[in-house]
């Protein structure tokens, strides 16, 4: 027997060889029924997998990411599984689960269409209903590249067996009937648990991300447990249809994207511009309170700076070639669009000498970057290939640290709740110990910084958990994801703890024992972004700003021509105490004004007749709540002002 300890603590005794079922049926049918996956001492596994010691034990279910994980995942298969018998010579790439579903990268000689979605959205079903076991087979490497060569011929697996797994001895295969694909798991026990699914989109892609590599096709799709739960999520898409920040950002006329100005490099209008400048300065008021330096940096920069900081070979895949110039004398000089920030401040550190009493030194700048995302990836605003970034450097004693961290995940909190997000998962992003190569700096840097960072975010006392692989090269981070009003996750800002960047750019500063020591830097972004920010925030408010952020305050709506004169003395005290107002002199009928007004998304609107005009009062309206009463023009002006000011 062994002792089986379930996650509210109880203590079960079952036969060695018990597997995860086993245990499901012990607590319940429905439970069993239910059941996806198992988690075992922390590790997910498959269901049907016997165990043979003491174990800590959780039954994974779809409700949990990890059930959604699995389950999305081997949907994927199911999907190929489906294409392969739709569509025979289809090979395949790389089929991971996503946040909202998975896709499956596809070798076709077919051109993929809408109707073929549909297609293989009832063969998936077909091959639910075969309820066929997927079952897990460990063999060699050698034994698994031999199977993707002759019994399944597959050269995209045997080329994932050869290089990515190649330090691998044992790999493992999963089988569903006839279809077999590479993978290290967990799977669903059996086909028969999706009951529901939506093949959402088709794309291009290259095999391995690589442009020069072969071009594939990439299908997402979406499946569920239930079929009411499919049906909750095609009513989300479409409430995400209407928060478009592309819809909304043309319709509210926020800005603009024009392939006269070139894919990826989105042109502000006014009203956008009025946003992202109030955004700005509420994050410049913060950052003077607490003693950050504004400082500004070019557009372009000589490639051996970012070659010296390893910006460009980290990004040169991502990079517009470089800018050649040819001075008089014939010499040769290459300048990047700037990929970042970063060593442009380290300049401006290393500009003059520093003592210890000097630092923290918070350089801060808005900087634009750019990058030469695939088009296939640009998505407006939150995926651009010119965009600003709120970009911040603190250079500090390694005393100075762990405070210094703390205060930086505290502004970072302060923006997001100022902002509405409420909702915030906090990653830890570590390097990966096996693959040092790919990092800067030793392996006790490493520990040492990734130890300052799990300290600061212990005393902040944040919920985190721990992504490995996700560092940047020079350090580890601290990064938020807020979930928006849809529950979707977008990745915002970031803390980074770097001591590589001081080596590489010979930072120092005179100790107090005289002799030069080596500061630390923080890099730090609460918006991340500008664009991207701003995206998401359209997104997640469906473009109803709150007052101190909105393009337009308030618009003032007289009843009739009589009333002008009054309705424009109100209009121009508003202006004149600094609330952003409008006249609407149209000859409308007022309930046409109201409607555009609530239409065009303007928190306030101020309505004024012939009892106003006696009474030298106004009438306000709220957008989406409706009437809140008669005011004198000062009072409505000290209420707006208050909200504005306190940015609630």
């Amino acid at each position: 027997m062994i002792a089986i300890t379930l996650p509210d603590g109880t203590v079960k005794s079952l036969p060695s060889g018990s597997t995860g079922m086993d245990i499901a049926l012990s607590i319940g049918r429905k439970l069993a029924q239910d059941a996806l996956a198992l988690k075992v001492n922390g590790q997910a596994t498959d269901l049907l997998a016997p165990l043979s010691a003491d174990s800590t034990v959780e039954i994974v279910t779809f409700d949990s990411p990890a059930g959604k994980d699995i389950f999305w995942h081997s949907s994927s298969h199911i999907m190929a599984q489906a294409i392969e018998e739709l569509f025979a010579g289809s090979k395949f790439g790389a089929g991971p689960s996503i946040e909202q579903g998975f896709y499956y990268d596809i070798a076709s000689e077919h051109r993929f269409r809408e109707d073929d979605l549909r297609e293989i959205e009832k063969r998936v079903l077909e091959i639910s209903k075969r309820d066929l076991p997927i079952c897990r087979e460990e063999m060699s490497r050698t034994a698994a590249i031999e199977f993707f060569s002759t019994t399944r011929v597959d050269p995209y697996k045997v080329e994932i067996l050869e290089e990515t797994l190649k330090n691998i001895e044992t790999v493992s295969l999963y089988h569903q009937g006839e279809f077999t694909d590479l993978c290290i798991g967990p799977h669903l026990p059996s086909t028969a648990k999706v009951k529901a699914v939506l093949l959402t989109n088709i794309s291009s892609s290259y095999w391995r991300g690589d442009s020069s590599r072969e071009s594939m096709q990439r299908i997402y799709g979406i499946t569920f447990p239930s079929e009411k739960l499919l049906k909750e999520h095609v009513l989300q898409l479409e409430e995400a249809k209407r928060r478009d920040h592309r819809k909304l950002g043309a319709e509210l006329e926020l800005f603009m994207l024009t392939p006269e100005v070139g894919s990826g490099l989105p042109i502000w209008l006014p009203k956008g511009a009025i946003i992202r400048n109030e955004l700005e300065t509420f994050l410049k008021e913060e950052q003077r309170k607490r003693g950050y330096l504004p400082v500004y940096t070019p557009h372009i920069g000589n490639i051996e700076l970012y070659k010296r900081s390893g910006h460009y070979p980290y990004y040169s895949d991502s990079q517009f070639p470089p800018l050649t110039y040819h001075d008089e004398e014939g010499k040769q000089e290459q300048y990047l669009l700037k990929p970042m920030n970063c060593p442009h401040h380290h300049l401006i550190y290393s500009s003059k000498m520093r003592s210890y009493r000097d630092l923290p030194i918070r350089l801060t700048e808005f900087g634009t970057v750019y990058r030469h995302e695939q088009s296939g990836e640009l998505n407006g605003l939150v995926r651009a290939r010119g965009f600003t970034q709120d970009d911040s450097h603190i250079y500090c004693r390694p005393d100075q640290l762990v405070d210094e961290i703390c205060d930086a995940i505290g502004l970072t909190q302060f923006v997001f709740a100022t902002l509405g997000f409420s909702e915030i998962e906090t990653r830890l992003s570590m390097h990966d110990p096996a693959n040092q190569a790919k990092y800067g700096g030793t392996a006790e840097v490493w520990e040492q910084a990734e130890k300052d960072v799990k300290e600061a975010a212990d005393r902040m006392g944040i919920k985190y958990f721990i992504g490995v692989g996700e560092a940047s090269f020079y350090g580890p981070k601290i990064d938020f994801i807020v979930r928006d009003a849809l529950g979707r996750k977008w990745q915002l800002g970031t803390v980074q703890v770097d001591y590589v960047m001081p080596e590489r750019f010979d930072l120092t500063y005179t100790g107090s024992d005289s002799q030069k020591h080596r500061p630390v830097v923080i890099h730090r972004a609460p918006f991340g972004s500008m664009e991207r920010f701003i995206g998401v925030l359209i997104e997640h408010t469906a473009g109803n700003f709150p007052l101190w952020l909105a393009p337009v305050q308030a618009v003032v709506l007289p009843i009739a021509d009589d009333v002008h004169d009054y309705a424009s003395s109100v209009h121009q005290q508003l202006l004149a105490a600094g609330i952003r107002s409008e006249l609407d002199l149209r000859s409308e009928k007022i309930g046409r004004k109201i409607r555009d007004a609530e239409i065009g998304k303007v928190p306030c609107m101020i309505i004024i007749g012939q009892k106003e005009k006696e009474s030298t009062e106004v009438s306000l309206r709220r957008h989406r709540i409706g009437d809140e009463g008669r005011y004198s023009v000062s009072s409505l002006i000290e209420r707006l002002l208050t909200e504005i000011t306190g940015r609630t």
